[in-house]
């Protein structure tokens, strides 16, 4: 029988479950990785933020990583909120030998608020930053790690070249405001460059996102996808899981809560197919028989979750990858019509201006 694939999550607990240990335990076992973990902090939380946050002693962080690492040797390590710097030291010395360890510091709260003294930000630049095999910041915290401004593109690339400068062998930083409405997040590795954005702002905004990711992210390295195809599909789980992804919360007195639950599942399932097959199925009928349901009831789970019909979901999802694909490459028209399953060019720009009212030549201008 083969052994599980094993990744460690080193960070903060969350006691409403929508960040931390505990996201990222659900994190590790939807993708199918068995879920390993050292807290290193327990905090206090609601809906309205972080209320108190207590560190755990270094001997108690360091003997759960200790005996985890001697005993289950995983494929992959992510290590979040660490705030003392003889523990980060310590917690270094104990996973050095791990192929791929996914920082993601965790130095700002979700309301802004500074978690790390001066003295821990330079023990993470010159203690963990140089065993990282990724690192991912919020353009906010990477300004503080690096004491700079990030107001453009340019600065992006400058303060993710000065963090592989320090040992990191690739950079994710998220949150950029470059253009208004719009997100940009930049991958960094091996003096290439790739920018992504996305104009649902208040989804890849939501509490708890960073560290969904970076937990996807490091699963997907464990089981052995390159860094690249590591982020697509941690992008592609948390598109359909945690952006878009929604819980069940009854409305009127005659709705039961088990159905709710039961067409918050069906329409969460729907966006993780979406995600995986949107280049080659853009027909609703697709995506019911996979769910094994008919076309009706997968439109009336969709409209009573979120308001839109299933195709216009499909489309949504399209339109977004069209328009990432139109401002960050340089693929020709043809060949992005290609990419997302159209069987010609033309078929693409008539989808294209249908949903946006101009054509992706016009639009790739603005």
């Amino acid at each position: 029988m083969n052994s599980p694939t094993a990744i460690l999550t080193i960070t903060g607990s969350d006691n409403t479950g929508v960040s931390g240990i505990q996201a990222d335990i659900k994190t590790i076992e939807a993708m199918k990785g068995y879920a390993l973990t050292a807290v290193t902090a327990v905090t206090i939380q609601n809906t309205g933020g972080m209320l108190n946050i207590m560190d755990l002693p270094k001997d108690m962080v360091v003997g759960q990583v200790k005996a985890i690492v001697d005993e289950y040797h995983p494929k992959a390590i992510k290590i979040g909120l660490l705030r003392d710097a003889e523990t980060i030291e310590a917690v270094r010395n104990e996973v050095i030998g791990c192929r791929h360890i996914i920082l993601v510091p965790g130095i700002l709260n979700s309301q802004g608020q500074q978690l790390m003294k001066e003295a821990t930000l330079e023990a993470w630049k010159q203690i963990l930053i140089p065993e990282a095999s990724i690192i991912q910041l919020r353009c906010s915290e990477a300004e503080l790690l690096l004491g700079m401004n990030i107001s453009s593109d340019s600065d992006m690339i400058m303060a993710a070249k000065r963090l592989t400068d320090m040992g990191a062998k690739a950079v994710l930083l998220r949150g950029g405001h470059q253009v208004e409405n719009r997100l940009t997040a930049l991958l960094y590795y091996d003096g290439k460059k790739e920018f992504f954005s996305s104009e649902n702002t208040e989804g890849w905004q939501k509490h708890g996102v960073g560290g969904t990711l970076s937990a996807a992210i490091a699963t997907r390295l464990a089981f052995g996808d390159t860094l690249k195809d590591a982020i697509s599909r941690a992008h592609d789980y948390m598109h359909a899981q945690v952006v878009y992804g929604v819980k069940a919360e009854p409305t009127a007195i005659n709705k039961s809560e088990k159905t709710l639950q039961r067409k918050a599942d069906i329409y969460n399932e729907f966006t993780t197919l979406v995600a995986q097959h949107y280049r080659e199925a853009h027909d609703v009928a697709f995506y019911a028989d996979k769910l094994a349901i008919t076309t009706r009831y997968l439109s009336r789970v969709t409209t009573d979750v979120v308001g839109y019909p299933p195709k216009q979901l499909i489309f949504n999802y399209i339109m977004q990858e069209a328009c990432s694909l139109l401002k960050t490459s340089r693929l020709s028209l043809g060949e992005i019509s290609a990419h997302l399953g159209f069987s010609n060019e033309s078929r693409f720009v008539a989808f294209f201006k249908n949903q946006h009212g101009v054509s992706p030549g016009v639009w790739r201008k603005r």
